[in-house]
C-alpha cells in the first residue's frame, strides 16, 4: 500500500467506495450504539481528565492558522525514498521536510525507518515548531515488524482468533519500539475474487469469521489502553467494498447493491470500530459512481451518523488526487475539496490538503466549522495515545536491528505457522512421515530457503531470514537426515536439465515433497492474477515428478485460493501452507513428521476451475438449481465442463485422526421470536492420534421477503478430542443470529422454516431444521 523502505520497491495502498442510495444516509436499526457505548454519567474523577483534554485541545485549535490546521490533516512518507512504483506526488528532500515539520505542515510520517531520525523529527516538532504539536508515525505493519507471521488469510486458516490477537499485540510491542504508534491495518475487506491479489491480507470471504478476526487484531494491536508506550492505533481498512473489485483487478470498480453492502462489506468494519479502533482508511475503488474517499453517505452518513464514528478517516496513498483520474473531480484543487467534505480528514502523500484548504476555506468552499472538527478528531487521538502528555514515547530504545530477537514471539511465529496450516486431502495416511529409515526428495523452487516465504510487506530492517522448508526438515530429522532437495524449476520459468534432475532424484526417494505455489511477487497489492492456478513450468514438474510413481507430498506456497490440476490435484496428499513468515521451515515439518497434528480450516473455497471465480460458498438460489441427484440436467444453473461445486469448500480442512459427527439436536423444534434455540452436537473422533477439529454452525431461511444465501456461519467452536472419544459442543441461537438487511434497507428478522447444518465445512453436514415464531 505504501513506501516502502529504501531496501525494497515502494508499494501503494487500497480501494474506494461509492455513491450510496437516500437510505444509506438514513439511520439503521444496528446504527443504535449498544449499551457498552451509549452515554451514561461517569464520576467527577473520571470526568476530569477528559474535561482537561477537550479544553487543551480547543485552546490549540483556536490558537492554530488555517495553514497548522492544513498542517494536522497532511501525511507523507519518508524524504529523500525512490519509490517508481508510487504515484509520484508530496516527495519532498530531508531539507524540505525538516522545514515542514518545523512549520507545522504534516501531521506525521509513515514507513520512515530508523529511530534516530524519528527523535530528530519529534524533537523539532515539540520545540521548534510554533505549537509544539507532536508528530505520529504509521507504518504499514501488516502480519508483523520484525518477527514477521504468517500472512492475515493464512493466520485465517487457523480459525482462532485469539491467536490472531496475539501476533496482533506482539508486532504492536515490536513496532512501538521502533517509534510507530500507527498501523494501517487490519484489512478487513471480504474477498470472494480470487484472482485479486490483496485477499492474501483479509481472512477471506466469510463475514461472521472476517468480523471474529477484525475485532481480535483491533484489540491486539491497540491492547487495553491506548495510551500505554507499547499500542498501535489499528486502522480497519479500506472503506469499503474494495474487495469487490471487478474482475478481481486492483485498483477497479466495485459495482454492488447497497444490501450487497451492507450485509457483505460493511459488518466486518462495525466489529473493528465496535473493539475501539479510532481511524479508518478509505478506499480506492468506487461504488456506484462515487469513489469512497469522496463518498458523503459513507464516510459521513454511515460512519459519523449512523455508527457514531468519534476517529479520522485518512485517505489511501494519494487516493484524493486520484479523483481526478476517476473522472470525478475536474482538478486537483476540486479534488481536495470533493474528499474533505465528503469526511476524509487527513490526506495520505498527496499534498493537496496543504496546498489548497487554506484556499478553499479563505472562499468559503469549505467552513471553518468543518476544518476545526477534522483537526479535532486528529488531536483527540493523539491525546488518546498519549502524544500531547510524552510526545517521546517509544523513541528512547535500541533501533529494531540492534534489538534481539524474542524467544517468545520467535516461539509464537511457529505456533501460528503450523495452526495456519491446511491439510486438503490425506490419501491412504501417506502423513504424517516417519523421521526414521525414509528417504525424501523436497522438489520444487520454494525447497530451499527463500524471501518468497515471507509473502508481501515484509518492509522492515532487522528481520530474520525465514527459515526454509530445506533447514526446517533437516532440523526436525537431525544431522543424519536423508533430504535430497532439487529445484527442478523455476518459479515462472524451467531451468535447463532441472526436471531431469528432480525425476532422478524422485527415482531413488522413498516420498516426494513438492514444494511449489507462488512467490512474493504473485500476491499482494498490484497483483492480480487473470489464472490462479500454477505457472506452468512448476505444473511440468508436477507431473513429470508424479510420472515416476513414488508418493507425492504437494507443499503449495500460496496467497490466495488456487485451482488445482492434474498431478497437483491428484497428489496423495496436500498441505496448504501459504506464506507463513519467519518459521516456515520448521511448522512445515512439524507438521509433516506429525509433531503438529493439522488443525487448520479454508476461510476461501478453493474452485474447480478458475473459470468458476468469483466463487464462494454463501451464494443465492437461483429459480434454477442444479440438481445434485441430476447434475447433467439441461437449463438449470450450471456450467457445461464442470459442477458447481468447489473443489475445496469454505472451513475444509482434516487432520491425521478421522472424526466422525454423531448427533445434532435441538432444544426445540419452535424458536420464539424473543426467545433462543440451543444446538448440541456431539463429534467422536474415531482415530488413534489426538485430533482438533472446527465445528461449523450454518443457518439458511428457506423463504424470505429478500432471497438468501444457501447457507450462512453463525457460529463455530475448536474442540480438542482425545482417541476415541467424544466431545459435546452446544451453540445457541438468538433472533441477531437470524437477522437481514430487509427491502427498507435496515435489519429485520422474519419469522419462517430455517435449515441448520453441524458440519465440518460448508459442505455436507447433519441437517436440521427449525421454525422461528412470533411467540
Amino acid at each position: 500500500m505504501h513506501v516502502r523502505f529504501p531496501r525494497h520497491p515502494a508499494r501503494s495502498l487500497a480501494p474506494a467506495c461509492a455513491l450510496l442510495s437516500l437510505a444509506l444516509l438514513l439511520p439503521s436499526a444496528s446504527a443504535a450504539p449498544d449499551a457498552s457505548t451509549a452515554a451514561t454519567p461517569q464520576p467527577q474523577p473520571q470526568e476530569q481528565p477528559q474535561q482537561d483534554a477537550h479544553a487543551r485541545i480547543e485552546a490549540l485549535i483556536s490558537r492554530m492558522t488555517v495553514q497548522e490546521k492544513a498542517g494536522q490533516l497532511s501525511l507523507y512518507g519518508p524524504a529523500d525514498i525512490d519509490t517508481p512504483n508510487n504515484p509520484q506526488a508530496g516527495w519532498r528532500n530531508a531539507q524540505q521536510e525538516t522545514a515542514d515539520v518545523r512549520a507545522g505542515r504534516l501531521t506525521g510520517l509513515f514507513n520512515n525507518a530508523g529511530l534516530e531520525g524519528k527523535r530528530r523529527l519529534q524533537q523539532i516538532a515539540i520545540k521548534e515548531s510554533r505549537l509544539g504539536i507532536p508528530l505520529i508515525f504509521g507504518a504499514d505493519v501488516i502480519h508483523g515488524f520484525r518477527t514477521m507471521f504468517p500472512m492475515p488469510l493464512a493466520e485465517a486458516s487457523s480459525w482462532e482468533p485469539a491467536l490472531a490477537e496475539r501476533t496482533a499485540r506482539a508486532a504492536a510491542v515490536e513496532a512501538t519500539a521502533d517509534g510507530f504508534r500507527w498501523t494501517f491495518a487490519p484489512m478487513v475487506d471480504i474477498a470472494r475474487d480470487a484472482r485479486w491479489g490483496r485477499g492474501l491480507e483479509g481472512v477471506g470471504e466469510d463475514v461472521f469469521l472476517a468480523k471474529q478476526f477484525a475485532a481480535a487484531r483491533v484489540r491486539g494491536f491497540q491492547g487495553t489502553d491506548l495510551s500505554r508506550p507499547d499500542s498501535m492505533l489499528a486502522t480497519p481498512k479500506h472503506f469499503a467494498a474494495y474487495g469487490a473489485a471487478e474482475g478481481g483487478l486492483d485498483y477497479n470498480v466495485s459495482d454492488i447493491s447497497e444490501r450487497t453492502l451492507r450485509e457483505v462489506y460493511l459488518p466486518p468494519f462495525r466489529a473493528a470500530l465496535d473493539a475501539g479502533a479510532l481511524s479508518v482508511m478509505s478506499a480506492f475503488n468506487e461504488i456506484g459512481g462515487v469513489p469512497s474517499t469522496a463518498n458523503p453517505a459513507l464516510l459521513t452518513g454511515v460512519l459519523r451518523d449512523e455508527w457514531k464514528f468519534r476517529g479520522f478517516v485518512v485517505s489511501d496513498y494519494t487516493a484524493d488526487e486520484e479523483l481526478v483520474e476517476h473522472g470525478y473531480a475536474a482538478n486537483p484543487r476540486e479534488a481536495a475539496k470533493q474528499a474533505f467534505m465528503a469526511g476524509t480528514d487527513v490526506s495520505m502523500q498527496s499534498g493537496l490538503y496543504m496546498r489548497y484548504l487554506p484556499d478553499l476555506v479563505a472562499s468559503g468552499e469549505v467552513p471553518m466549522a468543518r476544518l476545526d472538527e477534522a483537526v479535532r478528531r486528529v488531536l483527540r487521538v493523539k491525546q488518546k495515545l498519549g502524544l500531547l502528555d510524552d510526545p517521546m514515547r517509544g523513541l528512547d530504545g535500541l533501533p529494531a536491528a540492534q534489538r534481539p530477537e524474542n524467544p517468545e514471539f520467535i516461539a509464537l511465529a511457529r505456533e501460528s505457522a503450523r495452526r495456519s496450516i491446511v491439510m486438503l486431502k490425506n490419501d491412504r495416511m501417506l502423513l504424517p512421515l516417519p523421521k526414521a529409515g525414509t528417504k525424501i526428495a523436497l522438489i520444487g523452487p520454494f525447497a530451499e530457503g527463500t524471501i518468497d516465504l515471507m509473502g508481501a510487506w515484509s518492509l522492515f530492517p532487522g528481520q530474520s531470514a525465514p527459515v526454509g522448508i530445506d533447514q526446517g526438515l533437516r532440523n526436525a530429522l537431525g544431522p543424519n537426515s536423508s533430504v535430497n532437495v532439487v529445484r527442478g524449476s523455476g518459479i515462472e520459468s524451467a531451468l535447463p536439465g532441472g526436471i531431469d534432475a528432480a525425476v532422478a532424484a524422485a527415482r531413488d526417494a522413498d516420498v516426494v515433497l513438492l514444494a511449489i505455489g507462488e512467490s512474493q511477487k504473485m500476491s499482494g497489492e498490484a497483483r492480480s492474477r487473470s489464472d490462479i492456478g500454477l505457472p506452468q513450468a512448476q505444473q511440468d514438474l508436477a507431473e513429470a515428478v508424479a510420472a515416476t510413481g513414488k508418493p507425492v507430498v504437494v507443499l503449495l506456497s500460496n496467497g490466495r485460493a488456487m485451482a488445482l490440476k492434474g498431478a497437483v490435484r491428484n497428489a496423495r496428499a496436500i498441505l496448504v501452507t501459504w506464506f507463513l513468515g519467519v518459521q516456515t521451515g520448521n511448522a512445515i515439518a512439524d507438521v509433516v513428521f506429525g509433531d503438529f497434528n493439522p488443525s487448520g480450516r479454508l476461510p476461501v473455497s478453493f474452485p474447480q476451475t478458475a473459470g468458476q471465480v468469483p466463487y464462494y460458498y454463501g451464494h443465492k438460489r437461483t429459480g434454477r438449481p442444479s440438481p445434485e441427484s441430476a447434475p447433467g440436467t439441461a437449463f438449470k444453473t450450471r456450467y457445461v465442463d464442470a459442477t458447481n461445486e468447489a473443489l475445496y469448500p469454505f472451513g475444509h480442512g482434516i487432520g491425521f485422526s478421522p472424526v466422525r459427527y454423531d448427533s445434532v439436536e435441538l432444544s426445540s423444534e419452535r424458536m420464539p421470536l424473543a426467545g433462543t434455540l440451543r444446538v448440541r452436537a456431539t463429534v467422536t473422533n474415531t482415530g488413534s492420534r489426538d485430533a482438533e477439529e472446527v465445528v461449523q454452525l450454518y443457518i439458511a431461511e428457506r423463504a424470505a421477503s429478500v432471497t438468501r444465501p444457501v447457507r450462512e456461519l453463525k457460529g463455530f467452536r475448536k474442540l480438542a478430542i482425545a482417541p476415541g472419544a467424544s466431545e459435546t459442543v452446544e451453540f445457541t441461537l438468538t433472533a441477531d443470529d437470524l437477522s437481514f438487511i430487509g427491502r427498507d434497507m435496515k435489519p429485520t428478522v422474519e419469522p419462517g422454516e430455517f435449515d441448520l447444518w453441524v458440519a465440518p465445512s460448508a459442505a455436507g453436514g447433519i441437517r436440521k431444521r427449525f421454525v422461528l415464531t412470533r411467540d
